[in-house]
């Protein structure tokens, strides 16, 4: 049986919710969704969803080919751009979690 430990090839998944500041909402639905195309464009992306709740908070729910692969995008310019301005539009914590897929 494997293990959370056993190896970086692995297929991981990042989920989470990101709750706008209401006057910052259209903004980071507008630019997470910008995110979408080229991101599905990467080599080692298996899923890029982004889900909008009543409450106007945004679920994503990304699947990676790897650990190394979910590094590699994290490490992409558009995307420390947009991490760096994440901040500025919401209105508490991100609430990410990164785990391996123990199914398939």
């Amino acid at each position: 049986m494997e293990t959370l430990n056993d190896s970086t090839t692995k297929t991981v998944s990042l989920h989470g919710f990101l709750r706008p500041k209401k006057e910052h909402a259209a903004t980071l639905r507008e630019e997470l969704l910008a995110l979408v195309a080229p991101t599905h464009q990467e080599a080692g992306n298996i899923v890029y969803n982004v889900h909008e709740e009543k409450d106007g908070a945004l679920f994503i729910y990304e699947l990676w080919r790897s650990q190394e692969d979910l590094d590699k995008h994290m490490q992409l310019p558009h995307i420390k751009n947009f991490m760096n301005k994440l901040g500025e539009w919401l209105a508490g914590d991100l609430e990410v979690y990164i785990s391996p897929l123990i199914s398939k």
